[in-house]
């Protein structure tokens, strides 16, 4: 049974993600080597109502708007990339979960704080059958997959007497096979496994064309006037997770500033690292980035929020800009958190340090093919310049 539920403020969401910090760093170190995030970790964002903030009101979810996944994201990744990345990524699947007919989101989200993992990335193949599909494919990198009840597929469709189609798909996570191949040098506990279908029968209830996301135009009723679902899949996805880059600057400047205290540069006369001018001029540069990269992930977020809530028309340069600012917040985090880390000195590389992985992490967000800066950057330049798009993601 449905029930709508009253969101708590964007403030209030922040403040309980901001609670959060202490307890996800100290799980952090036990989360890479586990790959995986730990039970309390997700127990605690669960009880602080932060994995629903894409869910529809009716199934006791927020329906936030983008500023609000941007603000909660960044908390997070102060906090640990890997958790805050596991959890923005969840609310995109979850996102779509609500394109879906009504009838197949009254299963998933039947169970309280129902979590959809998932990906748009074609891996698989479906056969027409009665009263379904049956599937066959491989999905690689699905963030929260040791934590969710659904997966969102992608697969091709092929008929006999027809073109091949892309369609989404939902599938309960317990029907698809888990492979534990992720052994990575960033965002390790992410636990973005492979999942695996064989001969996996998925009913038409449960299946939309793809490019009814990519526009969007959903088949579910209840959302149907809902401005969370007037955005395409791919703008939603860059400004749902946008956040998280960001935080983790935040992350690197925390733990250079915990560390300076008491820090000299070894082999020269100075004995406070803090009264070099050659920290001076990194940390200043370095938070001057963090500021940008904050810049380009509201911006991203205003320009959903606005175009969701006003209904308007996108232009293609709008939709390559949203690409080209998650690209960019991402560079400029990445180029804060080197900064903070070449100023960390020879220390710092030790294993429980905790800016090491915080490198790591970052690298391995800024080499995600729909949020890697020079991909964006060169979309938004080829629209400018009046081509179209080499791409279905935008």
């Amino acid at each position: 049974m449905s029930t709508t539920t009253e969101a708590p403020t964007r403030e209030e969401l922040v403040q309980r993600a901001a609670g959060l910090v202490p307890l996800i760093r100290k799980h952090a170190a036990w989360q890479e080597e586990n790959r995986r995030l730990h039970d309390e970790t997700v127990a605690a964002i669960e009880e602080a109502g932060l994995f629903r903030l894409r869910t529809p009101r009716r199934y006791g979810g927020y329906e936030v708007d983008t500023r609000t996944l941007v603000a909660v994201a960044t908390e997070l990744g102060r906090g640990d990339a890997s958790t805050a990345w596991v959890t923005s990524v969840l609310w995109i699947p979850t996102w779509i979960a609500g394109l879906f007919s009504d009838e197949a989101q009254d299963e998933v989200f039947a169970v309280p704080h129902a979590r959809v993992c998932g990906t748009n990335s074609v891996g698989g193949t479906a056969v027409p059958t009665d009263g379904g599909v049956v599937v066959n494919g491989n999905w690689h990198f699905i963030s929260g997959a040791h934590h969710a009840q659904w997966q969102e597929i992608a697969v091709v469709v092929l008929r006999p007497d027809a073109e091949p189609e892309p369609i989404m798909a939902l599938a309960p996570i317990g029907s698809l096979e888990i492979v534990d191949d992720w052994y990575t040098t960033g965002l390790t506990a992410t636990g973005s496994v492979t999942t695996v279908a064989r001969d996996l029968f998925v009913p038409n209830s449960h299946i939309i064309p793809m490019s009814a996301a990519m526009i969007p135009q959903g088949l579910s009723q209840g959302n149907a006037d809902s401005p969370v679902w007037r955005t395409p899949a791919a703008l939603n996805a860059a400004a749902s997770g946008v956040g998280a880059a960001v935080g983790v600057a935040k992350a690197a400047r925390d733990e250079f500033f915990d560390r300076l205290p008491g820090r000299k540069i070894t082999y020269t006369e100075y004995e406070n690292q803090s009264e070099a001018p050659v920290t001076h001029l990194k940390v200043g540069t370095a938070l001057m980035k963090i500021e940008q990269a904050e810049f380009h992930a509201y911006h991203a977020a205003d320009l959903v929020d606005t175009k969701a809530a006003t209904g308007a028309e996108w232009t293609l340069e709008e939709r390559a800009r949203v690409r080209a600012d998650h690209g960019w917040a991402t560079r400029l985090a990445k180029e804060a958190v080197d900064l903070f880390a070449s100023a960390s000195g020879g220390t710092s590389i030790y294993r429980d340090v905790p800016i090491q992985r915080i490198v790591r992490d970052v690298n391995a967000m800024s080499l995600h093919g729909l949020i890697n800066p020079d991909t964006n950057t060169e979309l938004y330049g080829r629209i400018a310049c009046g081509l179209g798009p080499n791409t279905l993601f935008i």
